[in-house]
């Protein structure tokens, strides 16, 4: 009987039985690799419920792929110690649980680590090369292929004859460099690269026919000069088939038809919505225990037909969610309420989404306005060079996507539409430090330097629902230029209120805290619900006043002279590196001010590290406790 406080897992012990099984049964090692893999996905099951958050649906479709390849096919995996060695990376990434799980099995890494994903000195949500035996950072889409033919060059420079083979997604196949890449690897002949395409059908939120259809991709490959071949994913003899079809003159391509969730019945579906729920997240409590039942009953099934004895599984207390504050905001919820509210307003507004339509709070607008929603699919630049298409003709294009890719791949195609002068609004959730699970190929603390810079672009990040739905009616009704809005798109427990009344005043901010009615010597801004929860607790605990500065590239000289003037201390804490974040703008207002103001600015100053959510914070020094200490320490003398 399963208790409903544990999650459970199974031992290292389990797992070389199997091990051993397969090594020593010749033929009939499909029978125990079958029973290997719904082992893996018990555990694989077990590392995103207990991390809180994970990649299930692409992790079950791949798992047979890695599985094979692991075990029967590389000589050598990723092990560079070993002359001619094959080399495995996932180009998706996501699906690092399942590359772990396998791993594990293997001995490659501790198995103790199934208990640390998305902890610090853990498991990276998405893969890293810090991981022993992992041979590239992804989870930024589209680079796998590339990286494939920069690995297969330097093996040829040095007379290896390593083979290279990779995972790459149907999603991720909508990526503009996907198609680059294909041309040069068949011009160069690199038939030791193998691409395993997982075909699972659906992306992060619904089919990828609904989404962005890929048509006929074996002719499409064959056009490239690449050798196709086709395969069941989710079944080993048919793999084995396809991996033994390779040519030895063309790169690759495998395109290996799987099942997203496959292994668990109800996660290979689509809810009545016709959205799929396990693409990323942590499963619900009760969808946990029903996957583990229905995994545990067909591996005792299959061990039982073996000869084998039934799963002993080992179980954990399941870990408490933490909470700190005191009311919980959904800025993303908000966003999406005010858009269906503008829609009704301005029948100019069109909605431009990259795959996100749950995540960018999406679906009421989208199912409300069907005609001015376009899914664009995981294409962000064709998705804002099309926003700018329909700017020139006169349309209000509000562009979605995740902040650390609307930010970046797009970003020549964002200066662009601003030469034309004309008016986008960018909307890009998972802005900043957190969540930290996803790692630094998902935390966007890099776009107010990428997008600051252009003219006629304002950045402004909202701190709560209200100042979310603020923003986004400035931007439509207000703003003549361009709006860039970063939004946290976790729920956050907020502990400070704006004042009754507020209104926007571009590049002012608002006092949300002093400790007396003669105020403070020392100011401290932040923006965002984020580092204002962390920066208001530090402010209470040193007296300092706090202001709420969500404008992240403009500056209201004169708000800055009549309010910020008369401090003595000025402290900004950035949700961005320290280099061309808010700081920076805030520094050279002071520097030009020549006034007596000691300035400092906190923030992040290296790659951010994967982990939940205090560790994190703490690593950076960017927890109340820590901007508290660092501010004392940094005006103590002065």
């Amino acid at each position: 009987m399963l208790e409903k406080d544990k999650l459970y897992f199974v031992p290292l012990y389990e797992l070389e039985e199997l091990r051993n099984k397969i090594i020593t049964s010749g033929s009939d090692c499909q029978v125990y690799l079958n029973i290997l893999a719904t082992i893996l996905r018990i555990n694989i099951l077990y590392m995103i419920k207990n991390a809180g958050s994970g990649h299930i649906g692409t992790s079950f479709s791949s798992l047979e792929m890695m599985l094979w390849l692991w075990m029967m096919e590389m000589r050598g995996a990723n092990d560079s110690s070993i002359p001619n060695s094959d080399t495995f990376f996932s180009s998706k990434g996501h699906d690092a649980p399942a590359l772990y799980a396998v791993m594990v099995a293997l001995g490659k890494i501790c198995f103790n680590n199934i208990h640390q994903l998305r902890k610090m000195g853990g498991l990276p949500g998405h893969p890293d090369i810090h991981t022993p035996f992992v041979a590239a950072n992804t989870g930024s889409l589209g680079m796998g292929i590339s990286k494939a033919r920069g690995m297969a060059i330097a093996n040829r420079l040095r007379g290896s004859k390593g083979r290279i083979f990779i995972i790459i997604g149907d999603g991720e196949l909508q990526e503009g460099q996907i198609w680059e890449s294909l041309q040069p690897a068949a011009n160069g002949n690199f038939s030791e690269i193998t691409v395993l395409a997982d075909l699972n059908q659906i992306q992060s939120d619904r089919e990828v026919s609904k989404t962005s259809h890929l048509g006929p991709l074996v002719e499409k490959f064959k056009g490239f000069g690449w050798n196709v071949s086709c395969c069941n994913g989710n079944d080993f003899s048919s793999l084995k088939y396809a991996l033994d079809s390779r040519s030895k003159e063309k790169p690759n391509i495998i395109l290996a038809k799987t099942k997203k969730g496959f292994g668990v019945s109800f996660m290979e579906c689509l809810d009545e919505n016709g959205f799929y729920k396990y693409h990323s997240g942590a499963p619900s409590d009760e969808d946990y225990y029903r996957a583990l039942e229905e995994l545990t009953i067909t591996a005792d099934r299959a061990l039982m037909a073996s000869g084998m004895d039934c799963l002993l599984l080992v179980c954990n207390k399941k870990p408490e969610v933490a909470g700190v504050g005191l009311r919980v905001e959904k800025l993303i919820q908000a966003y999406g309420e005010e858009l269906c509210e503008l829609g009704k307003i301005r029948t100019d507004m069109v909605v431009l989404n990259a795959d996100l339509v749950v995540d960018c709070g999406l679906v009421g607008f989208k199912n409300e306005f069907p005609e001015r929603f376009v899914e664009c699919g995981i294409a962000e630049q064709d998705m804002v060079s099309a926003a700018g298409g329909l700017a020139l003709k006169g349309v209000l294009p509000i562009v979605h996507s995740f902040g650390c890719f609307l930010s970046t791949r797009p970003n020549e195609q964002i200066y662009n539409n601003a030469t034309e002068k004309t008016k986008i609004i960018y909307t890009a959730p998972l802005a900043g430090l957190l969540p930290a699970g996803p790692g630094h190929s998902h935390q966007s603390v890099r776009d107010i330097s990428l997008v600051g810079a252009i003219p006629g672009v304002t950045i402004f990040e909202p701190c709560n629902e209200i100042e979310t739905k603020l923003a986004l009616r400035w931007a439509v009704n207000e703003n003549p230029e361009s709006t860039y809005i970063r939004l946290v798109i976790i729920p956050v427990e907020i502990t400070y209120k704006l004042p009754a009344g507020y209104q926007l005043n571009k590049g002012q901010g608002i006092r949300l805290y002093t400790p007396s009615r003669v105020g403070s010597k020392t100011a401290i801004l932040a923006y965002g619900p984020v580092m204002l929860g962390q920066a208001i607790n530090a402010a209470r605990e040193i007296g300092a006043d706090l202001y709420n500065f969500p404008w992240l590239n403009f500056i209201d000289e004169d708000w800055f002279y009549g309010k910020l003037a008369r401090y003595k201390n000025l402290v900004v804490v950035d949700d961005h590196y320290t280099k061309f974040g808010l700081g920076t703008l805030i520094g050279a207002v002071v520097a030009k001010s020549r006034l007596d103001i000691h300035f400092s600015q906190l923030g992040l100053e290296e790659i951010p590290v994967c982990g939940q959510t205090k560790e994190v914070l703490r690593h950076h020094q960017l927890d109340d406790f820590s901007i508290a200490e660092r501010i004392t320490d940094e005006f103590k003398n002065i």
